[in-house]
């Protein structure tokens, strides 16, 4: 049963949630109904027992199966979080309608889908934000404001890699025409999103990489912690398990990546490390919801071979996510926030197609026997 709009109420943003998979279920709607700031004024999902479950778990009046069912000014942001292959689509439907966005990554799978977005924030009027969580971390904002003390950055080794996490093996995540790809554009969008902007705006003129999938179709490698796909669900897996990149930029400053879903680690962990001409800082930590993490993050810099611990605060797992959404009204109102995400999504895509291209090369093709090029 779906209720008529709630009215807005003063000082808060009605928001809906586009998309009740595991994201859009545990990670924005009880933030987003718990939050001072928002208002959820519905949820949308093509599933009626999906909508109803989360309607009555979070007092959600109004449900809708598609994001164009919307009213016309029933709310002031949508919450995207729909399957990866969807999100420019449904993201460049709303914008087109001036209806604002903050969409998940990753934000698009293609560098023709970024311009889509681009061009439907210009024709709508209307703002898109994009999910970029890991910059919320109180760990990365400390690491990142002690590169100011290690002269030109010279160098960033990134690495995420979890000993066993595959997400929802043999459902939409592991299926290329549907995910766009594997560990790369999941992990590897947050380690982008966290790398790109300390290699300064300079252009990467080289990305190289690898792939592989050794782990993506065996069990023992999935994520428990996110549940696992239904047997009507199950096929197998056509994507990488594990990335591996090299970056460089036109300033000469370069990056190394490391993406995986599962590994022969004992834990989950991520690694940041800004090498400088008047030091190197280290973080180490682990990004997401994974319970099988580092107990606490650690941040040192090193000097002329001594090496200190920095401070850092403790929060609990998942605060950057609450951080974002306190950001998000401001983000939402502010005349500058137009075009930026469209711009860093750009940027981002256009160095997960080079690795791509250079990872999984095109097959050679040979002419028949006897014949003659003409």
């Amino acid at each position: 049963m779906t209720a008529s709009p709630s009215p807005a109420t003063p000082g808060r943003v009605r928001v809906a949630v586009a998309g009740l998979g595991w994201a859009g279920r545990e990670i924005w709607l009880p933030r987003l109904a718990g939050h001072p700031r928002f208002s959820v004024a519905a949820v949308i999902d093509p599933d009626p027992a999906a909508r109803e479950r989360a309607r009555a778990a979070h007092q959600v009046p109004t449900g809708y199966a598609d994001v164009d069912d919307i009213p016309a000014g029933a709310v002031d942001l949508v919450v995207v979080a729909v399957p990866n292959h969807l999100h420019a689509d449904v993201a460049a439907r709303l914008l087109r309608r001036g209806v604002p966005v903050f969409l998940e990554k990753p934000v698009c799978l293609t560098s023709a889908e970024a311009e889509q977005l681009a061009e439907a924030e210009r024709t709508g009027g209307a703002v898109l934000l994009a999910g970029s969580a890991a910059r919320y971390r109180a760990d990365v904002r400390a690491l990142v404001g002690a590169t100011d003390d290690l002269g030109a950055v010279r160098h960033v080794d990134v690495a995420w890699v979890r000993a066993r996490g595959v997400p929802d093996a043999g459902g939409w995540f592991t299926r290329r025409e549907l995910s766009g790809g594997g560990a790369l554009v999941d992990l590897g969008w947050h380690l982008l999103d966290t790398v790109l902007p300390l290699l300064g705006p300079s252009p990467v003129v080289h990305a190289v990489g690898s792939v592989s999938d050794d782990f993506v179709n065996d069990d023992a490698a999935a994520a428990a912690w996110r549940g696992t796909a239904t047997d009507a669900d199950r096929a197998r897996g056509d994507v990488e398990d594990t990335a591996r990149a090299f970056l460089l930029t036109a300033d000469g400053a370069s990056a190394g990546l490391h993406a995986c879903w599962a590994s022969h680690e004992a834990l989950d962990r991520t690694t940041i490390t800004v090498h400088g001409t008047a030091g190197q800082a280290t973080l180490n930590c682990t990004f997401g919801f994974s319970p099988n993490r580092a107990p606490t993050p650690v941040l040192t810099r090193t000097r002329d071979g001594q090496t200190v611990h920095l401070p850092l605060p403790v929060e609990p797992v998942g605060t950057e996510y609450d951080r974002q959404l306190d950001a998000l009204p401001e983000l939402l109102a502010a005349p500058t926030s137009r075009g930026v995400a469209a711009a860093e999504a750009r940027r981002t895509i256009d160095v997960i197609e080079r690795i791509y291209r250079c990872a999984r090369p095109t097959a050679p093709t040979y002419a028949l026997a006897g014949t003659l090029d003409r």
